[in-house]
């Protein structure tokens, strides 16, 4: 007894994180049988219902017309969304992480508002804001300037489920670097933006493109907050996953799953350069993630 009561502690942590190689096998086994049923599965389910007509069906659902208004409309969408994000995450994240301010867990919450409100009541907030019967709504139609049922809605609503992507990845990332480096900077004779520019966008470049990956792979999938307000007008207001919808409802089932493959090549297109950030930056990610 007198050997083992002055660690007793140590005997309790061994025995809870140890376990047998049955057990582990049990577990990974259990977890591989997870990831296949719920995502290996149907994306190959995916890709083979593409390819059920043969490679030339699946090149000619492609390159159809709406599809390809539906394809162009996507990457117009994310090329305006991500980089706005990207703008609004740096500044929100270089608020937050380097100073102290009023109103800061108050940012804090509205940054992850998205997160908790449902897509379609994103999308009913701004039909609400810019429908006929509103005070915008009409302002902006005697202008000329049609938001709802047009690529504007569309921006605006893919824009406020996506913004706390970037935001998100740099905040934890910057509060636990601190200021110490930029403080060095400036008593050297830095400006304000050469210590951003030289310091600050250097530490944080491998959270800046996670974040930046994220933003991009739900900007392009996004269906809830777009289907409200796009009004469903073919080859103008569908996304890739609004022309997949009418596809699968009008039972073109071929069509629908070919154009779901590559959205769903775009998406493992992610995948792929977010493990490679992660395998590239795997010790600073850990170190953050650990703080």
């Amino acid at each position: 007894m007198a050997d083992v009561a002055p660690f007793p502690h140590r005997l309790t942590r061994a025995s809870a994180t140890s376990e047998s190689p049955l057990a582990r096998a049990l577990l990974i086994a259990l977890a591989l049988a997870f990831l296949s049923v719920v995502l290996l599965l149907p994306l190959l389910a995916v890709f083979s219902e593409a390819l059920r007509n043969g490679v030339a069906a699946w090149a000619a659902a492609l390159i159809e017309p709406d599809a390809l208004a539906a394809v162009r409309l996507t990457l117009i969408v994310a090329a305006i969304a991500v980089p706005l994000n990207l703008v609004f995450g740096v500044a929100a994240a270089w608020a937050i992480g380097k100073f102290e301010f009023k109103g800061k867990a108050f940012l804090i919450t509205l940054i992850d508002l998205p997160f908790s409100v449902s897509p379609v009541i994103s999308g009913l907030v701004y039909v609400l804001l810019f429908g006929s019967g509103s005070l915008l709504g009409p302002f902006f139609k005697s202008h000329g300037i049609e938001v709802l049922f047009a690529v504007p809605g569309i921006v605006l609503a893919t824009v406020f489920v996506t913004f706390p992507f970037v935001a998100r990845e740099l905040i934890p990332l910057m509060q636990e670097q601190g200021t110490a480096d930029e403080e060095a900077a400036l008593s050297l004779g830095a400006s304000g933006w050469q210590t951003f520019w030289h310091v600050t966008l250097p530490n944080i470049g491998w959270g800046l493109l996670y974040g930046v990956l994220l933003c991009n792979a739900r900007a392009m999938g996004e269906f809830g907050a777009v289907s409200v307000v796009s009004g469903h007008i073919r080859g103008l207001t569908n996304t890739m996953p609004l022309h997949i919808e009418i596809l699968y409802n009008e039972y073109n089932f071929a069509a629908a799953f070919a154009v779901a493959s590559l959205l769903a090549t775009l998406a493992l297109v992610t995948l792929v350069l977010k493990t490679a950030i992660e395998l590239r930056y795997a010790g600073q990610m850990a170190a953050v993630r650990g703080h």
